[in-house]
């Protein structure tokens, strides 16, 4: 397998035509064993929506990786986050989260949520190391079968004075 580093990889605003991937890639590397909920159409929905970031990371024409952030007034909820194996471990993730929580409070949010799956030991270390916490524990929150667990990162103070604005770094 051939290995990719991060500083190959530039990261983009997902296209429609991106769907496709995306949703192959949470089929097989988010979703799998509780069914696919995030088809190629439902990704689809997604990228075009005004309140949600797509975010891919790319190594030239192939599509590395995605994480998909939905923003409300003061939250925003990490809804997938996945990077292809051969891109893990190289920092294509922690690159990613980092331009959605500077997207995010650029935005005025107050705090970023998500879920994870409980077994999912990698993935609860990887957001403990960039600033979550957990709140709670969700027994069959996925299929009626795993326990997710709910994390969350504050940006600021609910209700306290906007940053002033400045875009975030590629």
């Amino acid at each position: 397998m051939l290995r990719v580093n991060s500083q190959d990889i530039t990261l983009q605003l997902a296209s429609l035509g991106d769907a496709q991937a995306i949703a192959t890639l949470s089929r097989d590397l988010i979703e799998c064993g509780l069914g696919w909920e995030y088809r190629p159409e439902r990704i689809r929905e997604l990228v075009a929506a005004r309140d949600t970031v797509t975010l891919v990371a790319r190594d030239g024409d192939r599509l590395m990786g995605f994480a998909i952030m939905s923003y409300g007034e003061e939250c925003a909820h990490l809804i997938l986050m996945a990077v292809r194996p051969a891109g893990q471990r190289r920092g294509i993730a922690r690159r990613m989260t980092q331009w959605l929580l500077e997207t995010a409070a650029t935005a005025g949010i107050a705090s970023v949520h998500l879920e994870l799956r409980a077994q999912n030991k990698d993935g609860f270390a990887f957001y403990r190391a960039l600033g979550f916490s957990e709140t709670l524990r969700l027994p069959g929150y996925y299929g009626g079968r795993e326990t997710a667990i709910r994390m969350i990162r504050v940006l600021r103070a609910p209700g306290a004075a906007l940053p002033a604005w400045r875009p975030p770094r590629r």
